[in-house]
């Protein structure tokens, strides 16, 4: 095994996600995730905490690469088309490009309560790094937690989708969520103080 270990744990991130579709999430050891994977249960512990951190490696990449997204973006854009920026350029990419692993990953963490409550966590923690690169950007502490919170939604919204369609696009239906989001605060202009 090379000495990253990245082959390994590989292998190890789809053997659990075989056996998670094939058997059910509690229904698997991680005995069994590492002797599909062809290594050891020690191998399988080096790389993940337990059998739920295997479909979410990589949380804290992407909360780096969403603070450096939000920082990089282009000046002049206010925190919401920031988010959208941030998201189009660091998230779809990555995610497009894992799409045969998303699927799967989605429909086990759908069917299993555990894993609902974990992917719940990362999406909170995706949302404050947001928010915290928003702020440090020079967002008020309001206007960066609104923005993070739907902008996210937003994009929740459109990964939905993207697994429900596989002919789109996750950048298309990206823009068309934010499109939809503008639509529908367009109109609080026009409204009176109902007072």
């Amino acid at each position: 095994m090379p000495r990253d270990g990245g082959p390994a744990r590989l292998r190890l991130q789809q053997a659990a996600l075989d056996l998670y579709a094939e058997r059910g999430f509690d229904q698997v050891t991680t005995a069994e995730i590492a002797a599909r994977a062809g290594v050891t249960e020690r191998t399988f512990y080096r790389h993940f905490a337990d059998k739920r951190e295997v479909l979410f490696d990589g949380e804290k990449t992407l909360r780096d690469a969403l603070a450096a997204g939000v920082a990089g973006a282009p000046e002049g854009l206010a925190p919401l088309p920031t988010v959208l920026w941030t998201l189009r350029t660091v998230v779809v990419p990555v995610l497009e490009g894992n799409r045969s692993f998303s699927e799967p990953r989605h429909r086990v963490i759908t069917a299993t309560p555990a894993l609902r409550e974990r992917d719940q966590a990362k999406k909170a923690a995706l949302t404050e790094a947001l928010a915290t690169a928003l702020r440090d950007r020079g967002a008020s502490e309001s206007t960066a937690s609104l923005a993070a919170h739907v902008g996210m939604a937003a994009f929740g919204h459109a990964s939905i989708a993207w697994l429900d369609h596989p002919d789109r696009s996750l950048d298309e239906l990206i823009r068309e969520a934010f499109e939809d989001l503008h639509g529908l605060t367009v109109p609080l202009a026009a409204v009176d103080d109902p007072v």
